[in-house]
C-alpha cells in the first residue's frame, strides 16, 4: 500500500502505465503525451519530497522495499562469506555480518537485518535483536581488529527486543559493552543508517570515525510512538513526537550527530533500491579513502574527539 502522501503520485504511475498499455496494444504513437506525464511526475515527485515532514520521513524509512543489509552485502560486496553465532548461546538472525571485499579491499561487516515479508519479518524478529546478535557483533568487532580490515556497520532497527527473555540474557549489558568494544576498535570504522536507527539497539553497533545516513532514514534516542507514549500518553501524538526529536538526516547533520547524507533516488529508496546502493556505494569509497591513512592511534583518537563532541549547550 501507498503512503498517504504518494498516493498522488501512484495515481500518475497508474496513468502513465495505462497510456503505455494502449501504445503497445493498439499501436498507437502517446509518446509526447506519455514523455508530458513523465515530467509531471518527476517534478511533483520532487516536490513533495522536498516537503516532506519528519513524521513522512519516519515513514518513508519504514517503508517496504528500501534495502536491508543482505541487499546492500550481496551488490556491493564480492566473496561475501557470512558468520553466524555468538558462541555462547544462539545466532540471532535480526543481526548479520561476515566477511567481504569491498572495491579490492577486505572487510568485516555487521548489519541489522529486517525481512522482506511478513514470514521473514517474523524469522528476524523485526530487525530487534536479542542479546547474542550483539555478541555476535562483538564477535566481528574482534576479527575486524585480529585481521587489521575496516568494520562496517549497517544500521536499521526500530530498536532492540525489549522482552522478558532478552532481559534475562542481559541485554542492557550487552549493548553496553558494544558500545564499548566499536569504540575501541583500531580499525576504520564506518556506521550507516539504512532505515531506521531507534535507540540503543543502534547505537550499539554505530560507534564509528564516520556516520552515514540515508536521505529518508532516521536516528534517535526512542522512536516517535515511544517518545509519544511517555510525554503525552499517547502514541497517537508521534508525529509531534518525531518533529520534537530532530530525528531527520538534515536535523542530525546540523546538529554533527551524522558526517554524511547519502542522497536516495526520487521517490525514495524503496522505490529505487538499486539506485540507493549504488549512491551508498560511492560515499563508503570516499569514507573509507578518507580514513585509510590514519593509524590505528589516531583511529581511535578520531572516534573519541568526534563522540566527546556530540551536544551542545548554553550557559547564562
Amino acid at each position: 500500500m501507498p503512503l498517504e502522501f504518494e498516493r498522488p503520485l501512484v495515481e500518475l504511475e497508474e496513468k502513465i502505465r495505462a497510456l503505455e498499455a494502449t501504445a503497445r496494444e493498439q499501436n498507437l504513437d502517446l509518446s509526447d503525451e506519455i514523455e508530458l506525464l513523465k515530467g509531471k511526475l518527476e517534478r511533483l515527485q520532487r516536490e513533495i519530497f522536498a516537503g516532506l515532514t519528519p513524521w513522512q520521513r519516519v515513514q518513508v524509512a519504514r517503508a517496504p522495499g528500501r534495502p536491508t543489509t543482505l541487499d546492500v552485502a550481496e551488490r556491493i560486496f564480492e566473496d561475501f562469506y557470512e558468520l553466524r553465532g555468538d558462541r555462547a548461546f544462539a545466532d540471532d538472525p535480526a543481526i548479520v555480518g561476515g566477511l567481504a571485499r569491498f572495491a579490492g579491499r577486505r572487510v568485516v561487516f555487521v548489519g541489522h537485518q529486517k525481512g522482506r515479508n511478513t514470514k521473514e519479518n517474523i524469522a528476524r524478529n523485526f530487525g530487534m535483536p536479542h542479546p547474542e546478535g550483539y555478541r555476535k557483533a562483538m564477535r566481528l568487532m574482534d576479527l575486524a581488529d585480529r585481521e587489521g580490515v575496516p568494520f562496517l556497520a549497517f544500521i536499521d532497527t526500530p530498536g532492540a527486543y525489549p522482552g522478558v527473555s532478552a532481559e534475562e540474557r542481559g541485554q542492557a549489558w550487552v549493548i553496553a559493552r558494544s558500545i564499548q568494544r566499536m569504540s575501541r576498535l583500531r580499525v576504520p570504522a564506518v556506521a550507516v543508517i539504512l532505515g531506521e536507527g531507534g535507540s540503543g539497539g543502534a547505537l550499539a553497533i554505530g560507534v564509528g570515525n564516520r556516520v552515514l545516513i540515508l536521505e529518508n532514514a532516521w536516528y534517535s534516542v526512542i522512536s516517535p510512538e515511544s517518545c509519544a507514549a511517555i510525554l503525552w500518553r499517547d502514541a497517537k501524538e508521534a508525529e509531534r513526537a518525531a518533529a520534537a526529536l530532530k530525528l531527520t538526516a538534515r536535523d542530525l547533520l546540523e546538529l554533527g550527530v551524522v558526517d554524511r547524507i547519502v542522497p536516495e533516488p526520487g521517490g525514495g529508496a524503496h522505490k529505487n533500491p538499486e539506485g540507493a546502493i549504488r549512491e551508498l556505494e560511492s560515499a563508503l569509497l570516499a569514507v573509507l579513502r578518507e580514513l585509510e591513512g590514519l593509524s590505528p592511534e589516531e583511529l581511535w583518537q578520531d572516534r573519541y574527539r568526534k563522540f566527546r563532541a556530540l551536544g551542545a549547550f548554553e550557559e547564562s
